[in-house]
């Protein structure tokens, strides 16, 4: 039997998508030229693995026709998320549920939420049995329910995965015997959780799964209007997508479309974020399969050498030596590591041996200090960073931190969101926008306001005329202007918010205009905050409204305010604003700094590689890149109670795929920057520690600098 499909294989920057791209190309030369007054309309469907790599791969399918033929380029979420609320008409007399509009809810407006409605039995489960905080818990909770949608696992199921797969506070803890075990509750919450949602037509990512493989992909009706959408189906990057990908791809198939497909196996990042690369790869037995060799790289990508450096690191007594592509630089103390690995890149930079966009800095976790400090250090030597996917807390901007205090002060009941200090900020940084002075209040002098001139109230926070300090002569003429203009504008606001019943969204629109859109041009950097503050401000009173639709007691205005501006100082809300379009824009000249995961995710490659903390544990560890429990989720699971040694293998397993994947995106040399100490003072004895020692010292006259 002939088979129409495509299934191409290859390790890392071997040419798959090249090649998916050059299929996509043929399949549309391939089409018959619409008549003159026919809109053309497209008849095939694009995936990708991540949002990053779903606008990369459009704009490489349209230049490669040219623009002629129009492209539906989705993620898998995406594309099953957009089939629930499209459909929706026919969810809804399934489900018997109140015929109204679906409304996705973001992540975090989901934990607001969930921790609201669960509150009342939370308490018993955090505080008594599993020690793990109660936003954590629910975090946790939420996520089972992603993970069981994603596996197509019936969320009733949840309990007794929990109990046959986990150990420890993951699994059977007894309670007592109302409650049951902890597995037991968690489901029970979710069951609540879901048709909560339903009836007030939330949804969450969990949500929309369990919808799609539950009741909408059956559905004939459905079936029929899919597979007269799409007569064709390429998808980049198969081994990123959960297990429900696999099966409306195969109906698809069954239907007569032709599929084109990439799989990496070095690649699997998303294992344990819900993707299941096992069970989709099994879509190959219905295709022909290519298989591309490695990408031609003298320096890094021999086969060869990879296999010996895996057979370093999990063979003690293994003899090996590492290319002089493949350096160290080894200090005692990280403060050192830093400044020594800043240096380098300074002075390769410098002497015009390399640019700045063809430097990574990867490191297995970024905390602050490390990225403020890197940050610092090679700005001081104006080389330009990027901090690749920077999930910064809305919070952590002072912009932010002054709107929202604004927002106390004009709405009743606030005053204990509008401390002294966070109004003495506010001062310090509005009121040098509504005049042509710079630093017209100071710190100084907006504290003393602060002091004597803020009066504290619970109710009706207020700011006093600057007469009120004894000594306002010492503010000077450029601060009292300034702080008498912002103080009018309050005031004046207060009168407006009562007069029309002013939202929070319109006055924050109006603050941001008056205080940051005259004459003032924002850099990058605080303009993206206050675009997500907008979209996250928009999405939270659509929340709102949905809420007092199907519940007429819900809080009135001030006190949804004030839930706003906890959710914010919360921290769980990143400065991620939807992208600006990117379609022929100039690489910038910049360094990029990342995480393991967020640069394998992005599937960019450069000519160095500075490995930050080569020689720690978290090399091996998922953390942050893996949700709980999520292996008892993926289809070749037995069913078996999990062990230590399954995640001592595991761990290996995913080393031995982040080295490969590594060692391929890196062109022409890798620096492994080892210091003795981690932050917290212990040592660094991880995996990749043999290697440090094997590799030659990049510059040994600096590198030993405690």
């Amino acid at each position: 039997m002939q088979l129409s499909s495509l299934w191409i294989t290859g390790s890392t920057r071997s040419g798959k998508t090249t090649r998916l791209v050059e299929e996509f190309s043929r399949w549309v030369r391939q089409q018959p030229l619409p008549k003159r007054a026919a809109t053309l309309t497209p008849s095939l469907l694009v995936l990708a693995a991540n949002n990053e790599n779903r606008r990369t791969l459009s704009d490489r399918m349209a230049r490669a026709v040219a623009g002629s033929y129009p492209t539906l380029c989705k993620t898998p979420l995406g594309f099953i998320s957009d089939e629930v609320m499209l459909f929706w008409p026919l969810l809804f007399e399934t489900l018997k549920v109140k015929a109204q509009f679906p409304l996705r809810l973001r992540p975090e407006t989901e934990q607001d939420l969930a921790e609201r409605l669960w509150r009342d039995r939370l308490d018993r489960v955090t505080l008594q049995s599993t020690g793990v905080k109660e936003s954590r818990f629910v975090r946790q909770t939420l996520d089972l329910l992603q993970l069981a949608g994603a596996s197509m696992t019936p969320t009733e199921l949840i309990p007794r995965l929990l109990a046959l797969g986990c150990l420890g506070d993951d699994g059977e803890i007894a309670l007592d015997a109302n409650l049951g075990s902890v597995g037991q509750l968690r489901g029970e919450l979710l069951l609540e959780w879901q048709q909560w949602c339903l009836d007030r037509g939330l949804l969450s990512y969990g949500t929309i799964y369990e919808l799609y493989w539950r009741d909408l992909l059956p559905n004939p009706t459905y079936q029929g209007h899919l597979t007269r959408r799409y007569s064709a189906i390429f998808a980049d990057d198969v081994d990123d997508y959960p297990a429900i990908a696999r099966d409306f791809i195969e109906l698809l198939l069954d239907r007569g479309a032709t599929g084109t497909f990439t799989y990496n196996p070095d690649g699997k990042i998303r294992l344990g974020l819900n993707a299941d690369p096992d069970y989709l790869s099994k879509l190959a037995q219905r295709c022909r399969v290519e298989l591309l060799l490695d990408a031609p790289s003298p320096a890094l990508s021999p086969a060869s050498l990879k296999s010996e450096i895996e057979q370093a690191i999990f063979d003690p007594v293994a003899l090996f030596s590492l290319p002089p592509s493949i350096q160290s630089i080894q200090t005692t103390s990280r403060a050192a590591l830093l400044r020594q690995t800043a240096e380098t890149i300074a002075r390769a930079i410098a002497s015009g041996e390399i640019e700045p966009k063809e430097i990574a800095i990867i490191a297995p976790g970024l905390d602050p200090i490390a990225r403020y400090t890197l940050l610092e250090l090679l700005g001081s030597q104006n080389v330009p960073v990027e901090a690749l996917n920077e999930q910064r807390p809305l919070i952590s901007s002072p912009l932010i931190r002054a709107l929202l205090t604004l927002l106390a002060l004009i709405y009743p009941g606030l005053g204990r969101f509008a401390e002294r200090d966070r109004v003495a900020e506010m001062l310090a940084i509005l009121s040098n926008s509504t005049n042509a002075f710079p630093d017209a209040i100071d710190p100084v002098r907006a504290g003393l306001l602060a002091d004597y001139c803020y009066r504290w109230d619970g109710e009706a926070p207020c700011l006093n005329p600057s007469t009120t300090f004894a000594r306002w002569d010492r503010l000077g003429h450029q601060a009292t202007t300034a702080y008498e203009a912002l103080r009018t504008w309050i005031e004046r606001e207060k009168v407006l918010r009562q007069e029309k019943d002013l939202g929070a969204i319109a006055l924050l629109d109006r603050a941001i205009e008056y205080f940051f859109a005259k004459g003032t041009t924002l850099p990058f950097e605080q303009l993206d905050p206050l675009r997500e503050l907008i979209e996250t401000a928009q999405h939270f009173w659509e929340v709102e409204r949905r809420l007092r639709q199907n519940e007429p007691m819900s809080p009135a205005t001030p006190n949804s305010v004030g839930q706003f501006i906890q959710l914010l100082r919360q921290g769980t809300i990143t400065a991620n604003a939807y992208p600006l379009d990117t379609l022929g824009a100039i690489e910038p000249n910049t360094v990029t700094l990342a995480t393991i995961f967020q640069y394998r995710s992005s599937r960019r490659s450069h000519r160095w590689h500075f490995w930050l903390d080569a020689s720690s544990h978290l090399w091996q560890m998922g953390g942050a890149a893996t949700l709980f429990a999520a292996p008892i989720f993926l289809k070749n699971w037995l069913g078996e109670p999990r062990t230590p040694d399954d995640r001592i293998r595991e761990e290996r397993d995913r080393l031995g795929r982040i080295l490969r994947d590594l060692l391929g995106r890196a062109q022409e040399r890798i620096y492994l920057c080892h210091s003795d100490l981690a932050v917290n003072g212990t040592e660094h004895t991880g995996l990749l520690l043999p290697l440090v020692y094997a590799a030659r010292s990049a510059t040994p006259s600096l590198a030993s600098t405690p």
